[in-house]
């Protein structure tokens, strides 16, 4: 079941669901826009190892925006902390991004319950286009799971900013 516009609203002034900062304006029938933060992450070389912690380069989003190349996966993140103990959320693109040719999250759109962070992004441009920060990129659902909740506690728990691939970690990688 998912929540409605209004519930996501009782359970962000009840607690429940965490988005700081909160817009008022950018609540939906049932999702919430979240916006991109000002930094990315590329990965160093063009050939990425999975056994391997592949370096990865920061780059500013300039107010003025930024142009996102077709040949390359960039690491953003969430400019809101999001998410909740009680509720499973789910990130999406919003659709008038997705008629950019732009892919906000190519494969990780389920979040865990009790992970509560600045989520990783992983964007991926069809053609050339142009990115902003603080532009409003994504959505937020909040599904009602069933059975015993089990609070996410991994490798990418409290992250803050973009966080680049720890797949490394499966194959015995060090962190």
């Amino acid at each position: 079941m998912i929540l409605t516009g209004d519930e996501i609203l009782k359970n962000v002034n009840s607690g429940n669901i965490v988005i700081d900062p909160f817009r008022h304006s950018q609540l939906n029938p049932n999702s919430y826009n979240f916006t991109l933060g000002n930094k990315l992450l590329v990965y160093e070389n063009y050939v990425l190892d999975c056994k391997k912690d592949n370096p990865t380069r920061e780059v500013i989003i300039p107010p003025e925006g930024l142009i996102l190349s077709s040949n390359t996966v960039y690491l953003g993140c969430t400019e809101e902390i999001i998410g909740s103990e009680h509720f499973v959320p789910v990130i999406r693109g919003r659709s008038s991004i997705g008629r950019l040719g732009l892919f906000i999250n190519i494969t990780a759109d389920l979040i865990d319950i009790g992970a509560i962070n600045r989520f990783t992004l992983q964007l991926h441009a069809v053609q050339p286009v142009t990115v902003y920060p603080g532009m409003q990129i994504g959505q937020v659902t909040f599904w009602v799971p069933t059975g015993q909740i089990s609070k996410y506690n991994g490798r990418y728990q409290n992250a803050r900013d973009p966080i680049g691939s720890r797949m490394f970690m499966d194959f015995g990688g060090d962190s």
